[in-house]
């Protein structure tokens, strides 16, 4: 799915002054790494051979519509940026007469990328083993849709594929609806009272399920900011059944 635009304009921004609430990412979600494999997972192409021009498009795509939802993001995605329009630009010239043959411009992002990703399969292989020792908790067992289900159709997802449910919800709503985050509506922290208890009441609930009361594309957004704020505080985990692609949000 292309990413959908959701523009602010500077009157939202005006009007919503120092009550816009702003999420920060550093230290908490993924990083530049995590949304350039999210675009070459979607895009289903090989990552020795990434379509840099499409992917730096939508690399760029991601940044502004994370600005324009006020989510505050590191130096190291605007950094990536940077690379990747690099290599795009190099890819668009035309090799000159005599020249030897230059390396793939590609291979500045695909050599770290590759690593990157062996480190992290590793994280996660020790992750998963048993620990031992007084200081070791036990894990809460998911519930609902994880009872019977194998563990390798269950997955935890971040904060990208978390974007792309999201589009999914804003695209269902009239773009004519202004958005409006001032204080005279619901504010985010609000919002995370009122989803606590909700999960509190049912333990987990669909992603979906969590925006059924939002009629006004501001208290979709409100909803959306909350969740990640949520996560952020460790409150909730998320996973998504791989089967049926339903993304569901546990009470921690």
């Amino acid at each position: 799915m292309p990413m959908v635009m959701d523009n602010l304009t500077d009157a939202d921004r005006d009007d919503a002054g120092d009550d816009l609430y702003r999420v920060r990412l550093q230290d908490v979600f993924e990083g530049p790494m995590d949304l350039l494999v999210h675009l070459i997972k979607k895009a289903e192409v090989d990552i020795c051979d990434i379509p840099i021009a499409q992917i730096t498009e939508q690399y760029l795509e991601y940044l502004e519509w994370m600005q324009q939802m006020n989510i505050d993001f590191a130096g190291d995605f605007v950094l990536m940026a940077s690379t990747l329009t690099h290599i795009k630009s190099r890819m668009l010239l035309p090799p000159q007469a005599g020249e030897e043959e230059e390396e793939d411009p590609r291979l500045e992002i695909t050599r770290p990328l590759l690593e990157y990703l062996r480190i992290k399969s590793a994280a996660e292989q020790l992750a998963e083993r048993n620990l031992l020792g007084d200081k070791t908790f036990t894990r809460k067992q998911d519930v609902d849709i994880l009872d019977g289900v194998e563990d390798d159709q269950v997955i935890r997802i971040g904060l990208f594929e978390l974007i792309d449910a999201f589009q999914n919800i804003l695209d269902k709503v009239s773009p004519d609806h202004r958005v409006d985050l001032t204080r005279d509506r619901i504010s985010v922290q609000e919002r995370i009272n009122q989803l606590t208890e909700m999960l509190e009441a049912q333990e987990s609930m669909t992603f979906d399920e969590l925006f059924a009361d939002d009629h006004q594309r501001s208290d979709i957004i409100v909803t959306f900011l909350a969740i990640l704020e949520m996560a952020k505080l460790s409150l909730i985990r998320i996973a998504q059944h791989v089967p049926t692609g339903i993304i569901r949000i546990f009470f921690q």
